[in-house]
């Protein structure tokens, strides 16, 4: 062999050895495509009455088209497994304890938790509660779901290649435990309980109370002189946070509002909703418009369910925003002297209920976990042991909470909203809207707004729900729920408008309290200010108040921080900036992230001295604590680890130095360069892909985005972490929504990733820039799908 030609095999296997893995990446992805669902022709299934039709616009948004409701539900499950498949076996996995069976011990805590709370064991109980009717549509979703699940064909969605796993088919109660799981988000009661017991061994009783300032004697309420309302509730706990994934932890904002026709340009009611939720990719909302002989249907449906949980069905409109009422007290147990597994109570000793759940733990032996219940509910202590610390030897800790009740009947709720024909139906669904406790906001085109808190409230014998109680002695018992006449409701009132956004449901002149630590107001001050201002509303009006992006934090806050650095003597072009901002929480300005920095400063500068390690529960600042601070609470403006007395004056320009300091270190000298959406950035993160680092990058597309954690159009951020990630947009509006009843055709919807879960889908993020930026869409019917997929009976 010459020279040459061994030079030119030489090369000839180096370019082989290059190509390899750029041919075999090729092929992965080709496979990988192979997953994407058949969205065009005709599919043979098992379990349809009648031919039914799955529609899909540009944006792979689905009409679906049906001879009747069952059939309907049916073909919808088809589509959110074409869609969702993954993100659906997820969260039935989570909700049944079983994460552990396909991503091992890394999820052993949470399956645990699951496990002991029961959740999928009471989803199972609720199925054989609801009436036959919604038994029914549950499982045609769930024949719909698993007719994709039975398709042969190609690949399976990406995570399960990942995760080396199949799905099992989907049965009716999978479908239930979404709404336990969105019990679990949007009720915090338990955690904020034993955040106080665990305060109490750092602060005076004074000194808590401080922590929690009282509702704003002028700030607004959704419902004036309701009546007689009900007891005040509870409140985090760093320990049980622990316990909890960020998703799952409770995250609880919306916003709601509605107008009468006597306040829009059409005469018709306009109706505007955005729950707030956690944001990840896929989201939480799959857009969808269902067609039957009935009527139409349109709005946001959940990935693992048959129901329109926010939208209108051509006669009316619904939305949701939690009430943050009390709905779970910790109740302290006392073991019985002399007697093994009982548990006093004021009959006498009485045994535990056990049962043991097995967890199968991928590539370990199964776990068997023994559950302990008392007659006030599950055992938590036993899930964690750390708890125990809280308690003495002879203790354990149980919980009670509404939402594990057997005879849970919300899917009855969810379908009867599905049907309504006016307040009356109405009224009548929301009486099985047992949990979690909300504030469902109304409209139909017969002119009438309305608003209705359903749900069950405990009715205490004794307390206020804010702190453990002995579980012994019977003062502290729940005696059933409130009556639905006694729930909060108002309908066409005079004023013409309707406004919830998490603020005081009723006012102070109300015998009956929801909740004693409400949120701050000021969204929901925000939205009637701007609501004032209007003469006849449009829904391009509304569309306007939606986006709002004004920090009232900063109109709250802003004059004081700098009138107290002027006093300490600061001089610097921060301050001038400030003083020249309009407040508005835009990403393309500077002073947005100025301001933010320095509200976590003087946040921590207050508060962590006092709270040590228990600030991380205080971490999101609240404007009306620091205020009450500024104004009232000298005490904590001194810093209790130093010898000198602070000033409040002091401390603001202090946190201000320390801001500017943080804000240069991470995004460079220049402050005229800083933007807010540097910091403010939206991840949407994939729950397994954003935790494989190549993955991470190439389906991941954060953008800066407008707003604030207390804005109209919400942008909560942590404000805790690493300090590049301290101001991430991490909590917000997934879904916008703005009906208008003069048209319910006209109303508009938006999402904030995309109908799919497949990263390579073209929908996959499909909608995130024009969610960022405002935009909207209909869900009227398409005149020229983009895709039509037939599934005929089989």
């Amino acid at each position: 062999m010459t020279a040459r030609s061994l030079r030119r095999g030489l090369l000839w296997l180096l370019a082989v050895l290059l190509l390899l893995p750029l041919l075999a990446a090729g092929g992965a992805w080709l496979w990988a495509r192979g997953s994407l669902p058949q969205t065009e022709g005709e599919v043979a299934v098992a379990g349809l009455a009648a031919p039914a039709e799955i529609l899909r616009d540009a944006d792979g948004i689905v009409t679906i088209r049906a001879g009747s409701g069952p059939d309907a539900a049916f073909a919808l499950g088809y589509a959110q497994a074409q869609d969702r498949l993954w993100q659906m076996d997820f969260m039935r996995r989570t909700g049944a304890g079983r994460l552990s069976e396909v991503a091992g011990a890394a999820t052993l805590r949470l399956d645990r938790l699951m496990r002991g709370l029961g959740l999928y064991r009471t989803a199972e109980a609720n199925l054989a509660a609801i009436s036959a009717e919604t038994r029914a549509l549950l499982e045609a979703y769930a024949a719909g779901v698993n007719a994709f699940i039975a398709e042969p064909g190609g690949p399976l969605p990406p995570e399960f290649l990942i995760l080396r796993y199949e799905p099992e088919p989907w049965r009716p109660a999978d479908s239930l435990v979404w709404g336990r799981l969105m019990a679990l988000q949007l009720s915090g009661n338990w955690r904020q309980e034993l955040l106080r017991l665990r305060l109490a061994e750092r602060l005076s009783e004074e000194q808590i109370a401080f922590l929690w300032p009282d509702y704003p004697t002028d700030a607004p309420v959704a419902i004036e002189r309701v009546g007689a309302l009900l007891q005040p509730p509870a409140a985090d706990a760093r320990r049980l946070a622990e316990v909890l994934t960020w998703d799952l932890a409770p995250k609880k904002a919306s916003n709601s509002w509605a107008l009468s026709g006597a306040r829009t340009e059409s005469g018709a009611p306009i109706m505007a909703n955005d729950p707030h939720l956690g944001l990840s990719a896929p989201g939480h909302w799959y857009l969808a418009r269902i067609e039957t002989p009935a009527g139409v249907k349109a709005g946001a449906t959940a990935a693992g369910g048959p129901f329109v949980v926010m939208g209108h069905n051509g006669h009316g409109a619904w939305g949701f925003t939690t009430t943050e009422a009390d709905t779970q007290d910790l109740f302290i147990e006392r073991l019985s002297e002399g007697l093994e597994d009982h548990y006093d109570t004021p009959e006498g000793p009485r045994p535990f209920e056990t049962r043991e759940e097995s967890i199968a733990i991928r590539g370990d032996e199964p776990e068997t976990l023994v559950v302990r219940s008392t007659r006030n509910g599950p055992v938590i202590s036993d899930l964690r042991p750390e708890l125990a610390e809280l308690l003495e030897p002879n203790q354990v800790m149980s919980l009670a909470w509404s939402a594990l009740a057997a005879d849970d009947r919300t899917a009855d709720a969810l379908a009867g909203l599905n049907g309504t024909r006016g307040w009356d139906d109405f009224l009548a669904a929301m009486r099985h809207f047992h949990s979690p406790l909300q504030n469902v906001i109304y409209a139909d085109v017969e002119g009438t707004i309305g608003l209705v808190v359903p749900g069950r409230v405990p009715q205490r014998a004794g307390g206020d729900g804010r702190r453990p109680v002995p579980g012994w002695s019977g003062a502290y018992d729940w005696n059933g729920s409130l009556a639905f006449e006694r729930l909060p409701q108002t309908r066409d009132p005079a004023d013409g408008s309707l406004v919830a956004a998490n603020n005081r449901i009723a006012d102070d002149g109300d015998d009956r309290l929801i909740n004693r630590d409400w949120r701050n107001p000021y969204r929901a001050a925000r939205i009637e200010t701007l609501l004032a201002e209007l003469d006849k509303a449009s829904l391009e009006d509304n569309r306007r108040i939606q986006l709002d992006i004004r920090s009232m934090a900063a109109e709250w806050l802003l004059d004081r921080f700098l009138a107290l650095a002027e006093e300490a003597g600061s001089r610097n072009g921060a301050l001038e900036r400030l003083a020249a901002w309009d407040r508005e929480m835009d990403r393309r300005r500077p002073e947005p992230l100025i301001f933010a920095a320095w509200l976590d400063a003087v946040n921590r500068a207050l508060l962590a001295d006092e709270l040590g390690p228990e600030m991380a529960d205080f971490a999101v600042p609240n404007p009306v604590l620091i205020d009450k601070i500024l104004s009232e609470g000298q005490a904590w403006c001194d810093d209790v680890t130093t010898a000198a007395t602070e000033t409040c004056a002091a401390r603001v320009a202090d946190a201000l130095a320390q801001a500017l300091s943080d804000l240069r270190e991470t995004y460079g000298e220049d402050s005229g360069a800083w933007r807010w959406g540097e910091a403010h950035r939206a991840r949407l993160a994939h729950p397994l892909f954003d935790r494989i680092p190549v993955l991470r990058h190439l389906v991941g597309r954060p953008l800066g985005t407008d707003g604030g954690t207390i804005t109209v159009n919400r942008g909560g951020a942590p404000f805790g972490g690493p300090y590049e990630r301290r101001f991430e947009h991490v909590h917000g509006p997934g879904l916008r929504a703005l009906y208008d009843l003069a048209d319910l055709d006209r109303s508009r919807f938006m999402i904030a990733t995309g109908q799919s879960g497949h990263p390579l889908s073209p929908h996959y993020l499909g909608l995130a820039e024009r969610w960022r930026d405002g935009v909207y869409l209909t869900l009227a019917a398409p005149a020229e799908p983009d895709a039509r997929l037939v599934l005929s009976p089989e």
